[in-house]
């Protein structure tokens, strides 16, 4: 567990690092970035989710098929080559991928062609063993799931034959049967995940650089997780949600936000003392120094709306047993270290749950000036020494986009008043990102967008527009000298270095 004392650090999906091969992976782009944070004295970087994306979910890395697995688009070439895996001729010498924007589709086939020529002369030893019986609580279900996918030509589980949907044992022992090499395939592809993830965290502790993950709290409907644990969901006799999850109407949208996972079945969660949920943040917490969870309210009473409504507005507020689910919390996982994102209308009792575990919560700059002031959570002047303070989130614009694009003009007012910005002077990102630093929360979180001053055209996600998200992806010469030291610069001057 880390013990901070003001540090500072930035906010990158490792899709979006430079270089790779369409897309930015856990090897030479990742550690090289380590060494780039290092040099600019930066002690955190978070990532997004890094669970395996589905081009028809958009590739949001807050979709995924497992709740488990690593993303195929992670892996490093690279590294397969210092393996001994692949021949570095076998690799193009200059990758004909945009620079620009993460290309999924593109990235999908080659990592799928150099990953399956890598298995074909791969040799299991000891490492991998016991790789396989340590991941063995979800791995094989994740494998027979994905490769049963390929079998029914990527039908939803719900939709293939029944004794397999409902997971009848002599049915999947004879599917099994015909699946020839392809969930040993499938194994190999986790293996080399996680082995360059263990590497990653290697590298960035070395460096004195906390590596934050990001949990999302529900999985997809599709997913190898509501599939192999169907109790654990409330699914009807027909194995469809009877309820899902959302958010209810507030000031942002008059139907609310209607998200529609499987809600879980926290009953039948509490007489198995929680264990999917512990091994899930048990998982995350081996991978990365700090993981924050997405929507930590909704593990205190959350948002049910009957399935099949086209909007939210139906919901209704549900307990969940927080309370014997925190305790499982402390029995089994000792001192750990999450982020509760703690963002839109918060009760009293999320707070006081965040306060009982340790949980710090956070604070965006850019949600400062939409509304009074004064009583203002995300207003610098009222932050607490353990928030982590954030400009802007990957559901945000970007600070430039946000302030020639998105901000009203009251918001633009009182920035300026706040601020005693002018209409000219530095930019609006500069003088977002030192209210930050300077502020008294222990964590300072930016974007690298932000640094970068980009408007618009760098934002990462857009909430409800359901394409062209998570497709912004940094160049080599954006991580530049002249922007190392301005970054090491300001945490010097802020008490961050």
């Amino acid at each position: 567990m880390f013990f901070l004392n003001r540090a500072c650090g930035i906010l990158l999906p490792v899709p979006s690092l430079p270089g790779g091969y369409g897309s930015g992976d856990l090897g030479k782009p990742a550690h090289d970035f380590v060494d780039f944070l290092s040099r600019s004295g930066q002690t955190i970087w978070q990532v997004l989710p890094l669970t395996v994306t589905d081009g028809a979910l958009g590739n949001s890395p807050y979709s995924s098929p497992s709740a488990f697995a690593g993303n195929p688009l992670c892996i490093s070439p690279d590294d397969l080559v210092a393996r001994g895996l692949l021949l570095r001729d076998e690799l193009p010498g200059h990758p004909p991928f945009s620079e620009d924007r993460v290309d999924y589709a593109a990235a999908r086939i080659f990592k799928e062609h150099i990953l399956r020529l890598a298995f074909s002369r791969f040799s299991p030893d000891g490492n991998y063993e016991a790789f396989l019986r340590e991941q063995e609580h979800w791995l094989e279900d994740y494998v027979l799931f994905t490769a049963l996918k390929g079998v029914y030509n990527g039908d939803p589980w719900n939709c293939w034959p029944e004794k397999i949907r409902r997971r009848d044992g002599n049915a999947l022992l004879a599917a099994s049967r015909d699946l020839g090499e392809e969930p040993d395939f499938l194994r190999f592809v986790q293996y080399i995940f996680f082995s360059q993830m263990k590497d990653l965290r290697a590298k960035c502790r070395e460096a004195g650089v906390e590596l934050i993950g990001d949990l999302p709290i529900y999985v997809n409907y599709d997913s190898a997780d509501v599939w192999s644990r169907q109790s654990l969901f409330c699914l009807d006799q027909n194995l469809l949600p009877t309820e899902v999850a959302g958010v209810p109407p507030d000031y942002f949208s008059e139907t609310g936000q209607l998200w529609g996972n499987p809600l879980y079945n926290w009953d039948t969660l509490k007489k198995d003392n929680f264990s999917w949920w512990i091994r899930r943040l048990s998982h995350s917490l081996s991978q990365f120094d700090t993981v924050r969870i997405d929507h930590f309210r909704g593990l205190l009473a959350y948002w049910a709306v009957p399935f099949g409504d086209k909007t939210a507005e139906r919901g209704t507020w549900r307990p969940v047993p927080s309370s014997d689910f925190f305790e499982a919390i402390r029995r089994n996982l000792p001192s750990p270290s999450f982020l509760a994102e703690n963002l839109g209308v918060i009760t009293p009792d999320v707070t006081e749950a965040m306060e009982s575990m340790g949980f710090p919560g956070m604070a965006v700059a850019l949600f400062a000036f939409g509304g009074g002031m004064r009583d203002n959570p995300h207003i610098p002047h009222n932050y607490r020494r353990e928030l982590a303070a954030y400009t802007g989130t990957h559901d945000n614009n970007t600070i430039e986009g946000w302030y020639s694009e998105d901000a009203t003009g009251d918001e633009l007012q009182a920035f300026r008043e706040y601020t005693g910005r002018s209409a000219g002077g530095e930019s609006a990102a500069d003088t977002i990102i030192r209210l930050v630093l300077s502020s008294v929360a222990e964590r300072a979180v930016v974007p690298l967008q932000d640094y970068l001053g980009l408007g618009s055209e760098g934002r990462m996600n857009t909430p409800s527009v359901p394409s062209g998200n998570w497709e912004w992806k940094a160049r080599k010469e954006h991580l530049s000298e002249d922007l190392s030291r301005r970054m090491g610069n300001l945490a010097d001057i802020y008490g961050r270095k």
